[in-house]
């Protein structure tokens, strides 16, 4: 019998595994794809020396994720490289706004706003650690007073006004673009904290990509795993639990619709699922491209993350849209979030080829193919961007939640993030990561902290399996103590 089973090797089932195996049990995990990583896959989609990230490609919680700090990914040779902005919003006939990494540079280009921004920032951007460590929290525990009192005395301001009081449109649009990361209303209190949290990591630890790509994060956590003697298996689609082999923990990186399908849960909690809402869908383009993306502002180039929203690019527009898209209505011009991983890692472009990603919003299950929608916002910030592609492909949200069962519909944060799913995902129970199944543990993002790439919500899951395990049978009770030293717990 081993210690311990995950279902999943996306980054939380990763997490979670990586942490188990850290306090000395034996683990194995399971993966129905033939690699491992889920949001975190790479692959050479055109060319075989240009590789496009298949799901996730920006990395802003990787520097600042308690959990992902603990992987030293520098120390295992994977660099995380930044762009000299973290991000940008072009705005139609006007100059774009551009979130630098530098404060000052960008409350520069924000003219009467800049002042603003900075009052917003800067005191989130002194206490960075205490907020990220709130938010990305089981959210059960007492929060930090000062996160706190630094988010409560923002927050409202956020959550009932686009923009958030901002004046200017680049202002408005950088802040509103953060905010729309949240797939939802906009404005909302959910969306609010979204942007808080990426709006001040722009200015800190940034909006990396990983070198080479998204799967070198998944590699180095799956190498730690298997230095520490646990086992990966891939290719093994699990049906039911039954398929698994004997094991004292079983930690499940799954959906709720897909732990309802695999487990044989009790019928009161099947309800509680069955009330667990999925939000909009996610429609990806990737496209092999020549040369550079011919923005119309040519400082765009800088930016790795490009924000796309509405016919003119405002805030009011991509608010509109949004909200429209979260009440199951297709708009002409979704919000679309755009990566040029070359203008972070210039070496991701081979012989003046790059790779370019994008994701349009779109209603929960949309079967259409995203390539001319997606092609026509870039177009109207990038006039000419359709001459420079080589190569292109559209994966619909019904496809994307057919390539991965957790994206249900499409939906890329497992869940739609309403303030109530953000604080009771999946169910509203005192701890959420346990099922009513003896030693079964749900460790995806239907769980707190929710959504991106962090691992937290894999760590927090397995932290609380092993409050259950006998402290006589950890034999790596020493180095998990020295991992949550590292972990700030």
């Amino acid at each position: 019998m081993t210690d311990a089973v995950v279902v999943g090797s996306g980054p939380n089932g990763l997490a979670a595994a990586l942490t188990l195996a850290r306090a000395g049990l034996r683990v194995e995990v399971f993966e129905a794809h033939e690699r491992i990583g889920g949001g975190l896959r790479t692959e050479a989609l055109f060319d075989s020396e240009v590789f496009h990230d298949i799901c996730a490609a920006v990395h802003p919680m990787a520097p600042a994720s308690p959990f992902m700090r603990s992987l030293d990914l520098e120390a295992h040779g994977v660099a995380l490289l930044h762009s000299p902005a973290a991000y940008g919003h072009p705005l139609k006939g006007r100059p774009a706004a551009l979130a630098w990494r530098d404060l000052d540079a960008t409350c520069a280009g924000l003219g009467r706003d800049g002042q603003r921004w900075r009052r917003l920032m800067l005191p989130l951007m002194e206490h960075s650690a205490d907020v990220v460590d709130l938010m990305l929290s089981t959210q059960r525990t007492p929060p930090n007073p000062k996160a706190l009192a630094l988010l409560a005395t923002r927050l409202p301001a956020q959550a009932l006004r686009v923009g958030g009081g901002l004046r200017t449109e680049a202002a408005r649009a950088l802040l509103t673009g953060a905010a729309a990361h949240g797939i939802g209303r906009l404005p909302s209190p959910a969306s609010a904290a979204v942007a808080l949290l990426l709006g001040h990591l722009a200015h800190t630890t940034g909006w990396p990509v990983p070198q080479g790509g998204s799967q070198a994060i998944a590699a180095v956590m799956a190498r730690q795993i298997e230095g520490l003697g646990g086992r990966i298996h891939t290719g093994v689609r699990v049906n039911s639990l039954r398929d698994l082999p004997p094991r004292r923990l079983t930690l499940l990186d799954v959906s709720p619709r897909e732990l309802a399908r695999i487990a044989p849960l009790p019928k009161g909690y099947l309800r509680a699922l069955s009330r667990y809402r999925y939000g909009p869908g996610a429609a990806k383009a990737d496209f092999l491209v020549e040369g550079t993306i011919p923005w119309a502002d040519p400082r765009l180039t800088q930016a790795a993350t490009i924000h796309l929203g509405g016919a003119h690019g405002t805030a009011s527009e991509l608010a509109r849209a949004e909200t429209a898209t979260a009440q199951g209505v297709r708009v002409p011009h979704p919000y679309v979030i755009v990566v040029d991983p070359a203008a972070a890692d210039p070496a991701r472009a081979v012989r003046g080829r790059r790779p370019v990603w994008a994701y349009a919003h779109v209603p929960q299950g949309d079967p259409r193919d995203p390539l001319q929608m997606i092609r026509a916002a870039l177009e109207r910030h990038a006039p000419g961007f359709t001459d420079t592609v080589i190569a292109e492909r559209g994966v619909s949200a019904a496809q994307l939640g057919a390539y991965n069962p957790n994206y249900v519909g499409g939906d890329i944060a497992s869940g739609a993030m309403t303030l109530w799913q953000t604080l009771a995902r999946p169910v509203p129970r005192w701890n959420p990561y346990r099922t009513p199944l003896p030693g079964t543990w749900l460790c995806s993002s239907a769980t707190p902290p929710g959504p991106s790439v962090h691992g937290m919500c894999g760590y927090h899951a397995a932290r609380a399996a092993l409050d259950t395990w006998p402290e006589a049978d950890r034999t790596g009770s020493a180095s998990l103590e020295r991992d949550d030293h590292r972990l700030g717990v």
